[in-house]
């Protein structure tokens, strides 16, 4: 069985694929094209979920067992038999959980996003339209495909303050709702990312909307 954070990683990785595919359906259907799946972008946000799932996992933890949703009280009743309530949620920790994962967690992630995405555009660059699966595979691990000596790191960088308070207020539309209801109702890492996961659905969407521009 795979550890928690394979899992999570796995998870978040088919459901950022679906994320890509839906956002090419939805600019079809805009553009009124006949639908054919582009599988190199895909790829690329595949990739980029694989890349930014473990330590946003590892941050998750490192969160929850700074400021635990329910921590142990300094005492419990030792008397024989007696079955300790339990903890109530901690307001504070909460509070604290919460501004840390939309300052810090959002701004590095926003950042992660954009010089990932932008520097692997860049370092692929101009990649075929490939519609056959294993052929953007086969395309993706050759190895021509992608060369970051054409990275231009300082154009990257640029590009990425550009759009991040652009990314930054989209997600606020979104994630300060999901990271509420994570932090009150949900009491493991693992279930945390899976409704991030399933949220990150429809912010997949956005930003592969949004990168292809």
């Amino acid at each position: 069985m795979p550890s928690p954070i394979v899992a999570a990683t796995i998870q978040s990785a088919a459901l950022g694929v679906l994320s890509s595919i839906l956002a090419q359906c939805i600019t079809a259907y805009r553009q009124k094209d006949p639908l054919s799946i582009d599988w190199i972008p895909v790829l690329q946000y595949l990739l980029f979920i694989i890349v930014s799932t473990p330590p946003n996992f590892l941050w998750q933890e490192l969160i929850e067992a700074s400021f635990p949703s329910h921590p142990e009280p300094a005492a419990r009743s030792k008397q024989t038999g007696d079955k300790a309530p339990p903890a109530p949620l901690s307001t504070r920790n909460t509070a604290i959980k919460f501004l840390l994962d939309q300052t810090v967690g959002a701004a590095v992630n926003t950042l992660l996003f954009s010089t990932f995405t932008r520097s692997l555009r860049m370092a692929s660059g101009h990649a075929p339209r490939v519609t056959n699966v294993s052929k953007a595979v086969s395309y993706w691990v050759s190895p021509d495909a992608v060369d970051f000596s054409r990275v231009d790191f300082d154009a990257v960088w640029a590009e990425a303050k550009e759009e991040f308070w652009p990314l930054i207020l989209a997600g606020y539309k979104l994630w300060p709702v999901i990271s509420l209801v994570n932090f009150t109702l949900v009491k493991s890492v693992q279930g945390r990312n899976l409704l991030g996961a399933l949220a990150g659905v429809i912010w997949g969407v956005y930003i592969c909307l949004f990168a292809a521009h």
